[in-house]
């Protein structure tokens, strides 16, 4: 009896057609699938948001909401795709306005830009919440001077008619209390150009890893620097005793020196020794010394690196 139950049953597994059973089962599934997502549903979801364009005088605080609430009437296609890859919406905050202590950002009336992300009819789908009401705290302002980082070695020749300039020299930021007490100043990231033979001029940004808290009004400055090719000059100077006592009568030697200069080239012709005034003040001399350092006190203002060959001026009083 069990040999003839095992000869029938394996003749009628042998006559059916196992993959076209698989093939109807797995057809009917796909056909019940698509008319459950067919059909509408209205669900609520949670679609994340992210903030731009706060206020730089204001600081949103930790409980800010991370996604808002969309109710959803759509065919189950479209709340699954919204469930599985939910879009954020970027909440331009510079649209929003502050009401009894906090930042009130309308959605009805930001609808044409929340439909262009989001994609959405607001015919059938609503928000729940009319309006995200974001709670901040105020941030203090201050002033700070900016201390540049930028290093320039000139080529040899070369150098700068003034100091490299910075624009603004100050930027406002704002943040806590307690952060803008600690700040005296600000820094840029440092920036080197080498071997510079013409004007600079560009772009540096300021250095704000150790500051995530504060807002700066400008993150970035202007430098600028006029070069120009330079050569050395001398001139035979004579040297001025000054302050001697009228009872005194000092002999300094040697009378004159020879000074050195830096000057453009277009500046050169233009450089007498009568444009400088080189002293030894007789009130510097202590104890028992017997020179005096010369001091240049006097020069045009477009020479640089003056220096003097002679470092030390031995003087003797004569009785």
């Amino acid at each position: 009896m069990l040999k003839r139950f095992k000869s029938v049953t394996k003749t009628r597994f042998r006559k059916t057609d196992f993959n076209s059973f698989l093939f109807f089962l797995f057809f009917a599934v796909v056909i019940w699938i698509f008319v459950q997502f067919s059909k509408q549903y209205n669900e609520v979801l949670d679609i994340p948001v992210k903030y731009a364009n706060v206020p730089p005088d204001k600081l949103l605080l930790d409980d800010t909401p991370q996604d808002i609430q969309l109710r959803m009437q759509e065919n189950g296609f479209r709340i699954a795709w919204f469930s599985l890859f939910p879009p954020t919406l970027t909440i331009d905050l510079s649209k929003a306005y502050v009401e009894n202590g906090s930042l009130v950002y309308v959605i009805d009336e930001n609808r044409t830009e929340i439909q262009s992300q989001l994609e959405i009819d607001f015919d059938d789908n609503q928000f729940v919440r009319d309006a995200l009401v974001l709670d901040y705290e105020q941030k203090q302002e201050k002033k700070l001077p900016v201390k540049s980082q930028v290093e320039i070695e000139y080529a040899v020749g070369y150098s700068a008619v003034e100091e490299l300039s910075i624009e603004p020299d100050s930027i406002r930021v704002s943040g806590p209390d307690n952060i803008l007490d600690t700040l005296s100043g600000l820094q840029t990231f440092p920036l080197k150009l080498s071997k510079v033979k013409s004007d600079q001029s560009g772009f540096v940004l300021l250095d704000t890893t150790s500051l995530p808290n504060v807002t700066f009004y400008r993150n970035r400055v202007k430098y600028s620097v006029d070069v120009e090719k330079f050569t050395e000059g001398k001139v035979q100077v004579p040297i001025e005793l000054i302050n001697v006592p009228q009872n005194l009568n000092v002999i300094i030697f040697p009378k004159e020196t020879v000074l050195f200069f830096q000057v453009n080239l277009k500046d050169f012709s233009k450089v007498t020794a009568s444009d400088f005034r080189v002293v030894a003040d007789f009130n510097n001399v202590r104890g028992e010394q017997d020179f005096l350092i010369p001091e240049v006190i006097k020069k045009p203002d477009f020479t640089s690196n003056i220096r003097l060959n002679e470092k030390k001026i031995q003087f003797i009083i004569k009785k």
